[in-house]
């Protein structure tokens, strides 16, 4: 069982369930001892009234006159005793009629005890000292049998609403217990790598769960500092390279101008001004990461028609497709306007193309489903490679995650779809991947909300809440 909660109800009431059986059983214990004792003194007074009556015989009576005497005394007990009277020499003076002939042998080391009699069932028995006669007197068990039974009856419908509302009781408890936990778990859940600066709010109680809010949030700081510290170097890092990078291309362009080289060394050059420019944009990608994610960045968010973007980026699609002879397909639905900046968006989906292309085989095709409906503008791009598995389509919106595909010679940077998740993000949308129709290669989604009527046009604050990027 997974929850804690309906653990601890449960450990609830069995130790309420156990607590109260084990009181039961003692009290049916005491219960039953006192109520045979009852019958003990009931005994008692029995023969204490037989040997009243016998007084006025003498310390030795004869067996007839003690006959009788408890004959006659006996005749209004309505059966509510049973005596038995043995003489000296263990014969029989007297047996009451209820006992239909049956013995009531005595214990010969307990003064009470049980006795069982057919057709009377048990009886409990004191045996008595009269001169040289010995009395033996038994009233039925009957009674304490019924009384126990209620007992029993009674504990079993106590026990039902016992564990009834020790359940709900229970449950309240394991809820009140946990609040704080889920608090913490609330809390944490929503701080993420741009919402660092939350923090778990600590009550005035210095308990364990405290201590454990207190610790969280220390571990936070420490996550927020690093992750500050990362920040700054990355930004500061790419900015003070690019100074470097930009004089080095230029020595190796004059070099190339000059033409003072031998072709070797003029191949050379080349490809380390390619290298360069390589590295170049590498370093202009981690500048705009780093400054989308210090909210560095403002768009200026309009609420315009999608589908003339999508109409001129066809066109460079279609050069593209063509160039690594594939096939490339724009279909649009819906009508209406988003909130977007058409430079941005342009990038998104040629970083989306380049991927969807560079994935899919000579005379592949791929196709660019746009669908404006239902206040959302959905984007899906679809190749017809080999597709991604479910658990890395989780990870390809990472920093420096790139799928290895067979025959795949582009090494990229593997940051062009953070970037695409950072751009998207910025307009307020996200961005997931998933199996193509088929389940046949990838689809790549990206959904941005759409502008009602109600909207004018204009800038859109930035500062409006993101929605959730985690991959779909």
């Amino acid at each position: 069982m997974k929850s804690i909660g309906a653990r601890l109800a449960i450990c609830y009431v069995l130790a309420s369930t156990v607590t109260f059986a084990s009181l039961f059983l003692a009290g049916r214990y005491f219960v039953e001892h006192h109520a045979i004792h009852a019958l003990d003194l009931l005994n008692q007074s029995e023969f204490e009234q037989i040997r009243a009556s016998q007084t006025a015989l003498g310390t030795k009576p004869s067996e007839a006159e003690l006959r009788k005497r408890v004959q006659a005394m006996m005749s209004d007990k309505l059966e509510l005793f049973f005596t038995e009277i043995y003489g000296p020499a263990g014969t029989v003076v007297f047996r009451s009629p209820g006992l239909h002939g049956r013995d009531m042998v005595p214990s010969p080391r307990h003064q009470a005890f049980n006795v069982d009699v057919g057709g009377l069932g048990e009886l409990r028995a004191g045996k008595f000292a009269l001169g040289p006669y010995t009395v033996v007197v038994a009233t039925t068990k009957e009674h304490v049998r019924v009384v126990m039974t209620a007992y029993e009856h009674t504990f079993y419908g106590l026990l039902i609403v016992m564990i009834a509302i020790s359940s709900v009781i229970g449950y309240g408890f394991s809820r009140m217990a946990l609040r704080p936990l889920r608090l913490i778990q609330d809390t944490a859940d929503h701080i993420r790598s741009d919402n660092l600066s939350e923090r778990i709010p600590l009550s005035g109680a210095r308990d364990e769960i405290s201590d454990l809010a207190r610790l969280l949030n220390q571990m936070f700081d420490r996550l927020e500092a690093s992750f500050d510290q990362i920040r700054r170097f990355t930004a500061e890092a790419s900015h003070e390279l690019k100074t470097p990078l930009t004089l080095v291309r230029l020595q190796a362009e004059k070099l190339v101008v000059d033409g003072q080289l031998t072709p070797a060394q003029e191949q050379a050059v080349q490809i380390q001004i390619k290298e360069l420019a390589h590295l170049n944009r590498i370093i202009e990608d981690l500048l705009f990461l780093s400054r989308a994610d210090a909210r560095a960045i403002s768009l200026d968010l309009r609420p315009q028609d999608p589908e003339p973007l999508l109409q001129n980026f066809a066109q460079d699609a279609h050069v593209l497709a063509e160039h690594r002879q594939q096939r490339f397909f724009l279909t649009h639905h819906g009508s209406g306007k988003a909130a977007i900046e058409s430079k941005w968006i342009r990038q998104v989906l040629l970083n989306l193309l380049s991927n969807a292309l560079a994935a899919s085989p000579p005379g592949s095709r791929v196709t660019l489903r746009s669908t404006l409906v239902n206040q959302c503008w959905q984007v899906r791009v679809e190749d017809e490679g080999p597709g991604v598995a479910a658990e890395q389509r989780e990870r390809i919106f990472e920093r420096f995650v790139r799928i290895h595909r067979p025959g795949d010679e582009d090494k990229g940077s593997g940051l062009g779809l953070a970037i695409c998740r950072s751009i998207v993000e910025l307009h307020l949308g996200h961005i997931f991947a998933e199996a193509g129709p088929d389940g046949r290669g990838l689809s790549m989604v990206f959904e941005i909300p759409a502008v009602t009527p109600s909207h004018t046009a204009g800038n859109i604050p930035f500062n409006a809440p993101l929605h959730s990027t985690d991959a779909a």
